[in-house]
């Protein structure tokens, strides 16, 4: 987030905030100062320093003398050492907060709060602490000074983006959505802002609301494909799904390499069993995306409901092999995304913390996740390793469910399927959404020839993808809000 312009107080109004009827000197120090001729300001204070140097108000105007000749560094010592001496001098206070506010520093966040103190209804003071409170991640603590804020955040749109994407982050999208419109009135047009609106009156379950917001961008004749999404978005939630789906294709129209585009119809489809229309659709997309595995998968989720099982297998083993992805562990994942996929460096850094402590059964299954991902060749000493350190690893933490589904997977690469089975069904026991896991254990059982539970795994396959593309959608609606780029 950029610094926003709050300014505590001017210097023309200083003179305004300090003790009145003094000396000459100290009438023509304030005097200078209210012109802006600080150095004439620094020169007068030498003296009158030199005489009282523990003076907390001469220790103040210096201190705004060296600010206006921009040596802020110096500029905040000198107000620090006022406040040493009086802690409750307001002009050192504000000149401090100032300073450390505008260079985004969370020392202010004292500051501000013993300011408040001072004076709890300086609507300023609190836009400021509620600001600095939202950089620190600290939105519970935010959002009740951005409240104290009044109107102080209306011309300040980075202001407003901070106030409304705490409020989303603490689950309450529909005052959020408020104080997203209150930005939008800065700039109604611009179509990013506008769209930010909307995609948080959807998270609000506010349909009627999201479509009134779009509105002005879906009325010329070449809106853009993310207004159309988003609108899609609305029209079903609000039971319209006829526009719902002419949006939708509308947009594929546009941009028919969107596999989210795809994603999104078939997901109408399946809640209102139009299976077949959903599978057409993405045979469309798979004629022009022809490796995208989350299309094979959404086919695969599909036809499950059609019963077409051996279709439906095939598609998910399909989506897994363009995707080896996919069986890495949500944890693993992440921390090879860290390296880049550099899955070298990511298996040193798991070592390094596996020498300093050798039975860490979750680094253990790190290790083991990681070399199933690297190398797949049961002949192979890596993936013998990994083998070991997923035993070893279930061993010390018979509860660690990740590590009997890393297990599993191994196992099935080396064709011992009724061990997979077992560590299928361990790993699920802990976590039964784990997607890979129901997957390697539909795999492990038709390889035994015991199919009977394979249409029933199928379909609590093709329930936990469905669940999980909403709750992408809704992921994706709170990005929008925390990636904004003016945050």
């Amino acid at each position: 987030m950029r610094n926003l312009n709050f300014i505590l107080i001017p210097v023309l109004f200083l003179g305004c905030a300090f003790a009145q009827n003094r000396d000459d000197q100290f009438r023509r120090i304030v005097s200078a100062l209210g012109d802006n001729e600080f150095q004439q300001a620094l020169d007068l204070l030498k003296p009158a320093l030199e005489a009282s140097p523990g003076n907390a108000e001469l220790l103040a105007m210096r201190g705004f003398a060296l600010a206006g000749e921009g040596h802020k560094r110096e500029a905040l010592a000198s107000f620090l050492q006022a406040l040493q001496k009086s802690p409750e001098n307001s002009p050192a206070l504000t000149g401090a907060i100032q300073i450390e506010f505008d260079d985004g520093n969370p020392a202010a966040i004292p500051l501000l709060q013993r300011k408040l103190r001072l004076s709890s209804d300086d609507a300023t003071s609190h836009a400021m602490l509620a600001v600095l409170e939202y950089k620190q991640g600290n939105c519970a603590a935010a959002v009740p000074h951005f409240e104290k804020s009044g109107a102080i955040l209306d011309s300040q749109l980075d202001g407003l983006h901070a106030y409304a994407t705490c409020l989303v982050k603490l689950k309450q999208p529909d005052k959020a959505a408020a104080i997203f419109q209150r930005a939008l009135a800065l700039n109604p047009d611009d179509h990013k802002e506008r769209r930010l609106v909307a995609a948080v009156q959807l998270m609000a379950h506010d349909s009627p609301d999201a479509l009134a917001t779009l509105a002005p961008l879906l009325q010329g004749n070449a809106p853009e494909v993310e207004t159309l999404e988003l609108a899609s978005a609305a029209y079903e939630a609000g039971k319209d799904t006829s526009r719902a789906v002419s949006t939708l294709q509308r947009a594929i129209s546009l941009d028919p390499q969107n596999v989210n585009l795809y994603l999104d119809f078939t997901n109408i489809c399946y809640e209102h069993g139009s299976f077949q229309v959903g599978i057409d659709v993405i045979n469309d997309g798979l004629g022009i995306l022809p490796n995208a595995a989350q299309l094979y998968f959404a086919r695969g989720v599909l036809l499950v409901q059609l019963a077409d099982y051996d279709k439906a297998e095939a598609d998910f083993e399909k989506s897994y092999e363009l995707d080896p992805s996919q069986s890495l562990s949500a944890a693993a994942l992440g921390l090879a995304a860290a390296q880049q996929h550099d899955f070298d460096r990511a298996l040193a850094k798991v070592r390094a913390s596996l020498a300093k402590k050798p039975n860490d059964p979750f680094m253990l299954y790190l290790q083991a996740d990681i070399l199933a991902a690297k190398n797949s060749d049961p002949t192979q000493p890596e993936f013998q390793l990994a083998v070991r350190s997923a035993q070893k690893a279930v061993a010390l933490q018979p509860t660690l469910g990740v590590a009997h589904g890393v297990l599993a997977k191994l196992y099935l690469q080396a064709g011992r399927y009724p061990e997979t089975i077992v560590q299928c069904r361990k790993a699920l026991a802990s976590d039964p959404t784990d997607q890979p896991t129901v997957y390697h254990l539909i795999q492990a059982l038709r390889k035994t020839g015991d199919k009977g539970e394979i249409p029933e795994l199928l379909k609590r396959l093709a329930q936990l993808r469905e669940q999980t593309l909403k709750k992408d959608k809704e992921r994706y609606r709170y990005k929008l809000v925390d990636d904004d780029p003016s945050h």
